[in-house]
């Protein structure tokens, strides 16, 4: 067929392909399907041929239902809606999706693969520029669609390094900031994640400007990413990856032990945004040393960093 779109060309074309499918295979033309989704036709036409705006998640939903398609094109829809991110972004994503390990720290939230559903949403919508509840709702959907990665088979091993100032900013209310807090800590007591707290008393750091990530890929090579609040920048030259490496080496150095840490947000939960009294140098060494002695317990390097787990994931 002259007019016909390949699906794998992209992740919107490939929803306009099942799109155009299950409409065949319904018996419906383009104009009857626009309207029993409460659209026009000529919609559904852009959307089968690729040739306009993304699908919106609201509609997405209305053809899943029209069409029977049992959640395929929802579950398809963030992918799309992620084209629409700068190349860079995407670029960024798609090598999140690939790591092996993901470094994070955080300045300012929660990072998003370990924020609640309402944590998230109360984030999401502070942007100054967010247009409707409707893209609300989409951004919130493709947030949680990450999340995902982190229970499939080929998780990634993720290391997160909060500011005190994450734990003390109360976001999405008390109720919903004590629920985030929870996430932490059952986090932190997963196999594949360390969470870790730099806490007031360390002063100021390299990494202040805002978030880094630090990504280690399949073939054991590294990507960083910066972020603040109205940026993003992907780094890829090797020199430059060092350099933000060995930035996240001296913010784990810093912050306190896992154990430590997990008191600290335990701390928060109830409430206690006055700090807590962070412990010295020594005595940091001494309860990583009383770590390591315990049964069963997971190792820890010195400085408080526990030695990834090395036996098979189930």
């Amino acid at each position: 067929m002259a007019n016909a779109i390949d699906p794998s060309a992209s992740m919107a074309a490939l929803f306009g392909s099942r799109v155009r499918r299950l409409r065949t295979a319904a018996g419906l033309t383009q104009a009857e399907l626009g309207a029993r989704t409460h659209v026009v036709g000529t919609r559904i036409t852009q959307i089968e041929r690729v040739s306009g705006a993304k699908p919106t998640l609201a509609l997405a939903r209305a053809l899943d239902s029209v069409l029977g398609a049992d959640n395929m094109l929802v579950e398809l829809w963030p992918y799309v809606y992620r084209e629409t991110y700068p190349d860079w972004s995407r670029k960024f994503m798609k090598y999140a999706e690939d790591a092996v390990t993901i470094r994070e720290y955080a300045a300012h939230v929660v990072p998003g693969l370990l924020q609640t559903k309402g944590y998230a949403r109360a984030v999401l919508s502070l942007d100054a520029l967010l247009g409707s509840e409707e893209q609300l709702e989409e951004r919130l959907t493709a947030r949680m669609v990450r999340q995902e990665r982190l229970d499939s088979p080929d998780r990634p091993e993720l290391w997160v390094i909060l500011d005190e100032a994450v734990l003390r900013r109360p976001i999405g209310g008390d109720t919903g900031m004590r629920d985030q807090l929870q996430r932490l800590l059952d986090a932190a007591a997963l196999r594949h994640v360390i969470v870790q707290v730099l806490p007031f008393a360390q002063g100021g750091h390299e990494a202040m400007g805002g978030s880094l990530t630090v990504l280690t890929m399949p073939d054991g090579s590294h990507v960083a990413y910066t972020e603040g609040a109205d940026f993003g920048q992907l780094i890829e030259e090797p020199t430059d990856v060092d350099r933000y490496k060995l930035i996240y080496d001296r913010l784990q150095a810093a912050a306190l032990p896992p154990l430590m840490s997990l008191d600290m947000i335990r701390s928060a939960m109830k409430g206690n945004h006055h700090g807590t009294n962070v412990p010295s140098r020594s005595e940091r060494r001494s309860l990583a040393q009383k770590q390591l002695q315990q049964p069963g317990g997971r190792q820890l390097r010195g400085g408080g960093r526990r030695v990834p787990d090395r036996r098979p994931r189930p």
